[in-house]
């Protein structure tokens, strides 16, 4: 009984820490922090070699990530010309310090909810989102992200995360995101879903995933 009391405890106080999901990654990076396990060890490998692979045999030439993260990731990636997107100044600030002397990659930090490019000054053959639906907490965070993403994309979009309706953390909500998509973006068909290599372990929470690619082509 103490430890489920215990348990409690911490789970509220975690839930009463957070505010808004931009201001949960800008606090964390700003600490210190990193993007997570996922974007480290072989899970890290699994994605880069599945997308690399994509964008070669696409001839995919630009690539827009909406939620790059600390770069961790972005270093296995082999793409010909790439715009990084982020809502914390301080990684940004520390992604861009990082690749300064590579002239392919650029990055911005921006906010979804302040986002209108009518102007298609953001576009690319793919628009990329790892592992960033599911910290999507709020409803108005999460339509601003997926138009925005879905918007940037003149071919395809790529997805990797989970895709059910569970909230387990202050900072994790999973969504059935492809039921958004098949309501909101008809212009866009779910292609395929490639499963992970790694499907989540209760025993290996660190080198395991919810989380599979799900690729879409404009139709």
């Amino acid at each position: 009984m103490g430890l489920k009391i215990l348990s409690e405890y911490k789970r509220r106080k975690r839930a009463k820490q957070f505010s808004t999901s931009d201001t949960y990654w800008e606090t964390r990076y700003a600490k210190g922090g990193d993007s997570g396990t996922g974007s480290y060890g072989r899970l890290s490998e699994f994605k880069a070699e599945f997308l690399n692979a994509f964008v070669e045999s696409n001839a995919v030439k630009t690539v827009i990530e909406f939620g790059c993260g600390d770069g961790n990731q972005l270093s296995l990636a082999k793409y010909p010309q790439y715009i990084g997107l982020d809502v914390s100044r301080t990684i940004i600030q520390a992604i861009a310090s990082r690749f300064q002397d590579d002239e392919t990659k650029s990055f911005f930090f921006i906010d979804t909810r302040a986002y209108v490019d009518h102007a298609g000054v953001f576009q690319a053959d793919l628009s990329l989102s790892l592992d960033v639906v599911y910290h999507l907490v709020e409803d108005s965070i999460f339509e601003a992200y997926m138009n925005a993403l879905f918007g940037a994309a003149s071919r395809f979009v790529i997805v990797y995360s989970s895709n059910k309706d569970e909230q387990s953390a202050p900072h994790v909500r999973h969504r059935e995101f492809t039921k958004w998509v098949e309501k909101n973006k008809k212009g866009w068909v779910l292609r395929e879903m490639i499963p992970n290599r790694f499907p989540y372990d209760p025993a290996s929470p660190h080198e395991t995933s919810l989380a599979d690619f799900y690729l879409f082509e404009r139709s």
